[in-house]
């Protein structure tokens, strides 16, 4: 038997649970159809949902239908439950979409379709409440076609006609409807899988009428699960039933039997094996003890303790960053003396459940604060904390939910070294598009920092909810890049990194432009025509933006978005001047800049130096001791050159080098055909193509040295080829081609740095039985000896050098490195040698272009 998960989902009050009841009652599950409005219904089984007339929690339900097994998912429809919503989609086969038939496509019902765009999910759509006067096809399908794009087909038609418009959609059924005049139910359900064709169905839900029809095609056309064979599993749900924890969750792949070991990541990063203690399969309230749960069946498990929405098992992977976020926050006020400790364990159980009821615990003001998506949640938090714990709470007035970000890339510094304890981070903190939250990588060399160290600071990054600057408020829209750092062999430990980390990205903040951002909604707004132009102005009032009202009938639709900030309350102002029967529906529409950044500014009355528990200062040592050094002086001490100055060269001096370098290629004709093949063909007079008419061809002064003599630069060839991507990539096809690769690089090079540049190649890969000096142009190339290796050569010859020279050997052989520094020549890893090799064709590229 064909298995299949589906989810109804809807914008709220479209008849969606309805439609459930009506489905289960045609399957022979039920033998009465249930009524919200009755407190009857099958799956609104919480006392909370039979109490408000409205779902707030999702709950599957089993029955089967024309040899198709269903497991049906009821979800939330009103916009502040849809967090809960966003979760369920995540495991299923095929969505529901439940329009009203008088009402068309509404503001919510397009959020819902982003979510369904975003995890790829097939659709049906189900036009419900079709026996109400208003109710239009011809409406409801321009609704669709014109908010959410193309591909809706009404499937109530005769089957030639389905047909033809599916045929406009999918190449395949174009291809088979111009051969046979019809389509196969095979390359259909195939359409209808990747979302290229979206079967519109009508009728009544609460009559019963177009139920049938509307079945039969879930029936035929719903995508089947295959078992894979390996076992794989996606939670999207955690809830607790008599004491027990229990974890929802899909089976993809494979079998879960009862007292199975379940291996995975905790959401701490901790390991946890814990084994299945009992296997539920819910429908409605009800449930059945099961021994195990095949592929395709959602089932609730007890036994694991660690787990969390989102996350996967076996082959599956952890579900992205959702969409939705909270938008207000409010202060948590008990009615009952109670100790707040207590309370805060009672709100963390529930925001394990639901992960975007973001509490926090503001250890100074010894208060709970809380996001969430709207007042409605309020009321029924209220009520799960008197059903489950006993406790009556009430809120303080809520504000918004602003978040932080930064208007260019900056670099973020953290030292902590107090007495026996050492680590330094070397972090970049650079903007990202909005709605793109936090993200973390690293770019540092392993000659710098080793792996596990890196990984350590990653970690770090990821676990804590960093603030802003500006009011104290997540930061977000950021990638925050580990550069460089520095661990001490014998003091370091794990703490420390979290210290320098913590340190590093608040120092980066403090250093950087920040930008407030605040919450917008996308409304609809629905007055009389006689209210158009009080609307218009209080949009605007409150820095709104919105398209042409439209008119439909009495009444005029106005749709735009507007500050969360500005909007909240207005729906009491609506009812008012429309004397009750003006309309307006919110829905959350992401993060933009702040409207009135320094009203905002003042209210909160921030301080970030008084945030002691956010410090951007670092802690050096002195005389065995550590001390306090402020996050503005932290540059000047650190133990590694700062990013900024390090890597950043003046561009007067850039075009100096690179005009000295460009004008003597053009005069050496060898020189001038690697220089061609690197940057491009010159097609003027090589003497004068890459410098201006009007500026003299003298060569820049040179920057004083510090050493006498001429500054030597030894490059262990090999260690240098396999060390970057490009040339070990070359090397697997070719060495000869690698070797070319290299040198032509590096005479561009010397030619920008103008250093004596000694390339050295071991000998047992070049059969000589003597060592061999060649003059390339402009670097010298040595092959050793057969019985030297290029370490050898490079050491003795970095020795004899560096007593009246300033010498760097490049290479990523750690005794080789330790061994260059005893005899008093300067190190360079592989990989800052690439950094500094590719810095010089930028600039050089550069020069070349501004020249033009």
């Amino acid at each position: 038997m064909k298995k299949t998960v589906i989810g109804i989902i809807a914008h709220v009050d479209s008849g969606k649970t309805t439609l459930s009841e009506a489905m289960l009652y045609l399957s022979g599950k039920i033998r009465k159809v249930g009524r919200v409005d009755h407190g009857d219904a099958f799956l609104d089984t919480d006392m909370i949902e039979k109490n408000r007339g409205i779902t707030v929690f999702s709950k599957p339900a089993e029955f089967e239908y024309k040899n198709t097994s269903f497991t049906l998912l009821d979800t939330p429809g009103h916009v502040d439950f849809s967090a809960e919503t966003e979760r369920a989609l995540q495991v299923l086969d095929l969505a529901v979409l439940v329009i009203s038939g008088t009402d068309g496509v509404q503001s919510h019902t397009q959020t819902l379709w982003r979510l369904l765009k975003r995890y790829n999910v097939p659709t049906f759509v189900f036009v419900n409440k079709m026996d109400l006067d208003g109710a239009d096809k011809t409406f409801v399908m321009n609704s669709l076609e014109g908010r959410l794009g193309s591909g809706f087909v009404d499937f109530c038609r005769m089957k030639s006609e389905v047909a033809e418009d599916c045929a406009l959609f999918d190449e395949n059924i174009m291809n088979e409807f111009l051969e046979t005049g019809s389509m196969s139910g095979t390359i259909l359900s195939d359409a209808v899988a990747h979302r290229k064709v979206f079967p519109c169905f009508f009728g009544s839900a609460l009559k019963s009428q177009g139920i049938e029809k509307f079945m039969n095609a879930l029936a035929e056309l719903a995508p089947c699960v295959y078992d894979s064979g390996t076992f794989g599993a996606k939670v999207y749900k955690i809830s607790e039933n008599g004491g027990s924890r229990l974890t929802f969750m899909k089976i993809t792949g494979g079998c879960l039997k009862v007292r199975d070991l379940v291996d995975y990541t905790s959401s701490d990063g901790e390991s946890s094996s814990e084994k299945v203690s009992r296997i539920r399969i819910y429908s409605g309230a009800k449930y059945r003890n099961a021994d195990n749960a095949e592929t395709g069946v959602v089932c609730a498990v007890e036994g694991l303790t660690k787990t969390y929405a989102g996350q996967g098992f076996g082959f599956e992977q952890d579900s992205a960053k959702p969409l939705l976020e909270p938008v207000l926050t409010y202060r948590v006020e008990p009615v009952c003396d109670l100790d707040m400790h207590t309370l805060l364990s009672y709100f963390r159980v529930l925001e394990n459940e639901d992960p975007q009821l973001h509490v926090d615990w503001n250890e100074q003001l010894g208060e709970i604060h809380i996001c969430i998506m709207g007042e409605v949640q309020l009321e029924i938090l209220k009520s799960i904390f008197k059903l489950r714990f006993d406790i009556d709470i009430d809120f303080g007035e809520g504000s918004i939910a602003y978040k932080e970000t930064i208007e260019k890339t900056v670099y973020g510094y953290g030292h902590y070294e107090p007495l026996r304890h050492y680590a330094e981070v070397h972090l970049k903190l650079e903007p990202l598009e909005r709605g793109k939250g936090l993200r973390f990588a690293t770019e540092c060399s392993e000659d710098m920092l080793d792996k596990n160290w890196q990984r350590l600071i990653l970690t770090h990054l990821q676990e804590k909810k960093y603030l802003g600057v500006l009011t104290g408020s997540p930061i977000t829209d950021m990638k925050i890049t580990l550069v460089s750092g520095r661990a001490h062999l014998k003091h370091t430990e794990g703490g420390d990194f979290r210290q320098a980390t913590y340190r590093a990205v608040r120092q980066g903040l403090r250093n950087a432009k920040s930008v407030l951002l605040e919450p917008y909604y996308s409304f609809t707004l629905e007055v009389p025509q006689q209210n158009v132009g009080r609307a218009i102005t209080d949009i605007q009032n409150m820095g709104g933006v919105f398209s042409q009202p439209e008119v439909s009938g009495e009444f005029s639709v106005i749709k735009g978005s507007a500050p969360v900030a500005e909007m909240r309350g207005y729906q009491s102002q609506v009812i008012s001047y429309t004397k009750g029967v003006g309309k307006l529906i919110c829905t959350s529409d992401g993060y933009r800049e702040c409207h009135n950044t320094e009203v905002v500014l003042e209210e909160y009355g921030y301080d970030p130096d008084r945030d002691l528990e956010n410090t951007a200062d670092s802690v050096f040592c002195s005389h065995g001791a550590g001390y306090n050094v402020k996050w503005n002086e932290v540059p000047d001490k650190l133990h590694i050159p700062p990013e900024d100055k390090r890597r950043q060269v003046s561009q007067p001096q850039t075009y100096a080098r690179a005009e000295d370098f460009v004008r003597r290629a053009a005069s050496d004709k060898e020189l001038m055909e690697i220089f061609e093949r690197t940057y491009g063909k010159i097609e003027r007079d090589k003497h004068y193509a890459m410098r201006r008419p009007e500026k003299s061809v003298k060569s820049a002064s040179k920057p004083k040295q510090i050493y006498s003599g001429v500054e030597y630069l030894l490059v262990d060839g090999y260690n240098i080829i396999f060390s970057w991507d490009e040339l070990k990539k070359a090397a697997n096809e070719s060495l000869d081609l690698a070797r070319s690769m290299l040198v032509n690089r590096l005479c561009n090079y010397q030619g920008y740095k103008q250093c004596e540049l000694i390339l050295v190649f071991d000998a047992y890969k070049v059969k000589e039985q003597e060592r061999v000096v060649e003059n390339y142009h402009n670097i010298s190339i040595v092959y050793t000896k057969e019985v030297e290796t290029a370490d050898t050569y490079i050491e003795r010859t970095a020795h004899k050098l560096s007593r009246e020279h300033k010498v760097r050997v490049a290479t990523s052989d750690g005794m080789e490195q330790v061994i260059i520094m005893g005899s008093g020549a300067f190190r360079m890893s592989a990989q800052e040698l690439h950094e500094d090799v590719i810095r010089v064709e930028k600039e050089i590229r550069e020069y070349i272009s501004n020249m033009k």
